[in-house]
């Protein structure tokens, strides 16, 4: 595999790798539906998780790209990268279609 190759498997594997926790994917959720940006106490108040907790789950998909992070003053909002999203799903459609043509590749 080229180095190229290698590079996006990694990152659609940190990517699902961050989706690969119930809360993180109630996260999302939750954020998506709002539509707009939340706070971390906002997040907090739709589960029935630990404020640390959750800003835990929020920072892992910071990380990976999938929730945006922006600073006022004193609080941080949080909204979902849509387009990252999509992007994801575009990615994950074309490796299935690559595994159902024949042999599966990590490409």
């Amino acid at each position: 595999m080229k180095e190229s190759e290698t590079t996006g498997v990694e990152f659609l594997a940190a990517r699902l790798n961050a989706l690969a926790h119930p809360a993180r994917l109630c996260i999302l959720t939750n954020l998506a539906r709002q539509g707009c940006c939340a706070c971390c106490k906002d997040v907090v108040s739709q589960l029935d998780l630990a404020q640390s907790t959750v800003s835990q789950h929020l920072k892992i998909l910071v990380e990976a790209g999938l929730v945006n992070l922006t600073r006022q003053g004193t609080r941080s909002l949080y909204e979902v990268d849509r387009p990252a999203l999509e992007a994801l799903s575009g990615s994950v459609t074309n490796l299935l279609a690559k595994c159902c043509d024949g042999p599966c590749t990590a490409d």
